[in-house]
This record gives structure tokens, C-alpha cells and sequence, in this order.
């Protein structure tokens, strides 16, 4: 039993050395690593029941103290476990916000959609492309056009109030 007490200690501690070289690890090995610390895992489990049969073996007087110990273990590395978990729920978490955030940035907006709905319109209506650019470049033009009267308007606005108060 101690032997086996001292093996599955020792393993726990590898583990929490494993866990630090997550947050390093590059992402082609990172998988490698969460899938080596769960293997280990699973074999700690495999030996922590395997002490809480021995650990019932042992006389009274010993008994108690050696399931406490397990259940520490146990205890340890279902807090590994956990960690593990929450490493790679953040790690799944993050991917899916780059995949979103290049979904997103790949996207093109248009206005309402208004511009596709007038475009096919247009090709609905025969136009060619031609017409559909010159159409497209004026929109433009005129964009500037609206903008420069805003700023037109404002100044007007500005030397208006600060000459007539």
C-alpha cells in the first residue's frame, strides 16, 4: 500500500509540473500535453481505487489515517482534473472568439443590405455593368458631396452664432 501511496503521490506532483507547461505549450503541442496530463489522470484514478481497497485492508488502528490520506489525493486530483477542465473550456473559449473575430473582420457590410437589393434590381431591370459602376461611383461622389455640405452647414451654423450673439 505504501509503495503504492508514495507512486501515485509522486505522479500527482508530475502532473501539477505538466499543468504549468499548458500556458507554454505552442498550439500543435498543446494537445499532445492536455491528452498525456487526462491519460495520467485516468491512471491515478485507476490507482486511487485500487488504495481504497488496500486502504479498507489495512488493520483498524491504521485504517483510518491511510483513507484519509487517499481521500487527499483523491481530493488533489479532482482539483487537477478541474483545472484541466477550466484550461481547456478557456482554450476552447478563445478559439471560438478568433474564429468569430475573423469571421467578422472577412465580412463585408453594406448598408441594410440596400445596395445588393439595388444591384440586383438593376440586373433584374437589364442594366449593364457599366451603368451599375458609373451608378456605384456617383453613390461615391456623392457620399463626399454629403459630407462637405455637413461641414458647409456647420460653419455656417458656427459664424451665425458667433457673429449674431
Amino acid at each position: 500500500m505504501e509503495s503504492l501511496y508514495q507512486q501515485t503521490h509522486k505522479q500527482v506532483h508530475e502532473i501539477q509540473s505538466h499543468m504549468g507547461r499548458l500556458e507554454t505549450s505552442d498550439k500543435e503541442s498543446l494537445h499532445l500535453v492536455e491528452n498525456e496530463i487526462q491519460a495520467r489522470i485516468d491512471q491515478i484514478f485507476s490507482s486511487l481505487e485500487r488504495l481504497e481497497i488496500l486502504s479498507s485492508k489495512e488493520p483498524p488502528n491504521k485504517r483510518q489515517n491511510a483513507k484519509l490520506r487517499v481521500d487527499q489525493l483523491k481530493y488533489d486530483v479532482q482539483h487537477l482534473q478541474t483545472a484541466l477542465r477550466n484550461f481547456q473550456h478557456r482554450r476552447y473559449t478563445r478559439e471560438q472568439q478568433e474564429r468569430q473575430r475573423e469571421e467578422l473582420l472577412a465580412r463585408t457590410f453594406t448598408t441594410n443590405g440596400t445596395q445588393k437589393k439595388i444591384l440586383d434590381i438593376a440586373n433584374m431591370l437589364g442594366l449593364s455593368n457599366t451603368v451599375m459602376r458609373l451608378i456605384e461611383k456617383r453613390a461615391f461622389q456623392d457620399k463626399y458631396f454629403m459630407i462637405g455640405g455637413m461641414l458647409l452647414t456647420c460653419v455656417i451654423m458656427f459664424l451665425v452664432v458667433q457673429y449674431l450673439t
